[in-house]
């Protein structure tokens, strides 16, 4: 077996690798440069590469970094995919692979983007007015206090724990996860109007995907599960065509919506925005989640991520503890669990290409 492709320290190191690899698979690589630069003032960009066909029936689908900071392992499983996978596609089916959809956010090692927005609450219609969650106005100051000391971290955490005990942990999760839209400062902002990645988005579907009649989707995460446990979640009930779709191509799926997937209800993801965005082509998709540490322990993480970029300097002192704290949330550097990540998405691609190759 080949050697699994390992975690990379830096964005511009998985740029890189992902680069080589695509560039060594004969793939069309097409970058899309990001108009801010990285901490150590590297270039940022968006980079797509495409293996196959220009005007397939069948397209597959992979993005990396929708949250920045877990692009560590997506990019990883792409280049992995790239180096040792690719005999694998079906000669009339193009593959599509989406490295870095945020860019920024993964060179800071932040899981949102330069707008301290969370991509996957960003994509709702910015024709009405955003969703309302109240519940998060009531301890916004709990969780990103303007202070980070000890005695702040403790006093905030255990009355954040008290609202879990006395309202419940889903409930809680769904707060704080399930999107905001009046804290600019605070965690899963979705914004206030698409931000560069949803715009850049538009014009890829545009370009890349609307001559398919198929459309398979994965979008990589990491964060909420069991350690190296690959969770696909679907955003549609169960029962819908899109999750039977995708429970007839990959079977252990989990709907979002209906209560089964470790994820809280979403609102903005840009998975569920895609059929509107290709309304003439049929979208199967899933999010594939794995899971790293304990929930409090991400959460945690991503406190102190917004606590820094609200209230402190992102360069100052202190700010490489807190961007390797958020690493360690959504990347493990354990040999291990890579080759635990690699055994989950490598079946998972093969059966989305099986299935754009014997899709009627």
């Amino acid at each position: 077996m080949s050697p699994i492709e390992p975690i990379r320290d830096t964005y511009a190191e998985a740029r890189a690798a992902f680069s080589s690899a695509a560039r060594a698979a004969g793939a069309r690589i097409t970058s899309h440069p990001h108009p801010d630069r990285g901490p150590d003032g590297e270039e940022l960009a968006t980079d797509i590469a495409s293996l196959g066909p220009d005007d397939p029936a069948d397209v597959v689908l992979v993005v990396s970094a929708t949250h920045g900071v877990e692009g560590y392992c997506g990019s990883a499983l792409q280049t992995q995919w790239l180096r040792t996978g690719t005999d694998e596609r079906p000669t009339d089916t193009r593959v599509v692979l989406l490295h870095a959809f945020n860019p920024h956010g993964f060179a800071w090692v932040r899981r949102v983007n330069e707008d301290n927005v969370d991509l996957n609450r960003n994509f709702i219609d910015w024709s009405e007015a955003p969703p309302a969650n109240p519940e998060y106005a009531e301890i916004a100051d709990l969780v990103v206090p303007e202070a980070w000391t000890e005695a702040e971290q403790q006093r905030t955490t255990l009355a954040l724990l008290a609202i879990a005990d006395e309202r419940g942990w889903d409930h809680l999760q769904g707060v704080v996860s399930g999107g905001q839209y009046t804290h600019p400062t605070g965690v899963f902002h979705g914004g206030s109007g698409p931000v560069w990645s949803h715009r850049l988005l538009r014009e890829v579907a545009a370009a890349e995907l609307a001559t398919a009649e198929r459309l398979r989707i994965i979008d990589l995460h990491t964060g909420l599960g069991e350690w190296g446990h690959g969770e696909l979640i679907v955003h549609e009930p169960v029962g819908s065509g899109p999750y039977e779709r995708a429970h007839a191509m990959w079977d252990d799926v989990r709907s979002m919506t209906s209560g089964e997937s470790v994820s809280a209800v979403l609102q903005g993801d840009w998975l569920a925005a895609i059929p509107d965005l290709l309304p003439d082509v049929e979208v199967t998709a899933a999010a594939l989640e794995f899971g790293t540490v304990d929930i409090v322990t991400v959460m945690q993480a991503l406190r102190a991520d917004a606590w820094l970029h609200a209230h402190a300097d992102p360069l100052g002192p202190g700010a490489d503890a807190v961007r390797s704290q958020v690493r360690a949330a959504f990347a493990d550097d354990d040999p291990r669990w890579m080759e635990t990540v690699w055994a989950r998405f490598a079946p998972v691609m093969r059966q989305a290409l099986e299935r754009s190759d014997t899709a009627p």
